[in-house]
């Protein structure tokens, strides 16, 4: 059984709505599309978890068991794609639709004209001090796009990652197989969402709020899902 614990510089607790809840990442080797996510939550978090326990895991992860990683050297940036990415807001904690091979996955996944409004939409807001407008309009299928980053984890440092596909039908199927309600999970340490539930009635905007700490962390934990339980 995994030792429960929680990643250096991360509080394993938090209090939400005078309720307190523990978060326990679950390391795993480096999962790739070889990989089938149900035996890999079968292995390394099952074992922990006990009645009452919701597993969450990250996109990311997820998204790599579907062939949904990208590598940048087969990406060919069209113009357009190169254009908008100059005008994407960077930050230190992700490339997002920064660079011309994200951008160009972003109007792939969401069509060109659903990219075109969501950028016109991100300038008007960008004038009002505004900002998130773009993503509100492109959707969760741009925002779940991950670029590389100089601490992503190999092989993964040299792909585009896209966003998982079907994260309610996956997380229910994930669900089935170890028994425990599954959350997908899209966080970073400026906050996320909720892509996924095995439960259609679960409170999702209670859970962002549980993982809005970024528990599993962003650099080399190695941890790609965890458990959350009721302190």
């Amino acid at each position: 059984m995994n030792e429960l614990t929680h990643n250096e510089g991360k509080n394993e607790c938090i209090e939400v709505d005078g309720v307190r809840y523990s978060r326990h990442p679950i390391r795993t080797h480096v999962v790739t599309d070889q990989d089938n996510i149900n035996d890999v939550c079968a292995t390394y978090a099952a074992p922990a978890m006990v009645e009452g326990d919701v597993l969450f895991i990250s996109e990311k992860c997820v998204a790599c068991t579907q062939q949904r990683a990208i590598y940048m050297k087969d990406i060919k940036p069209r113009r357009l794609a190169v254009i908008l990415s100059h005008f994407v807001t960077k930050t230190p904690h992700g490339i997002g639709l920064g660079i011309p091979e994200t951008m160009e996955m972003a109007l792939q996944e969401c069509g060109t004209l659903r990219i075109l409004f969501a950028a016109f939409i991100g300038a008007i807001g960008k004038l009002f001090g505004k900002r998130g407008w773009f993503y509100r309009i492109a959707g969760e299928k741009a925002s779940s796009i991950d670029g590389p980053c100089p601490n992503t984890i190999p092989p993964y440092n040299e792909c585009v990652v896209l966003g998982p596909l079907n994260p309610n039908e996956t997380a229910a199927d994930i669900a089935k197989h170890i028994g425990h309600p599954v959350l997908i999970v899209d966080i970073n340490d400026l906050g996320g969402n909720i892509l996924g539930a095995s439960d259609p009635s679960a409170d999702r905007e209670l859970y962002a709020r549980i993982l809005k700490d970024n528990p599993l962390g962003q650099s080399h934990e190695g941890t790609p899902m965890g458990i959350i339980r009721r302190a």
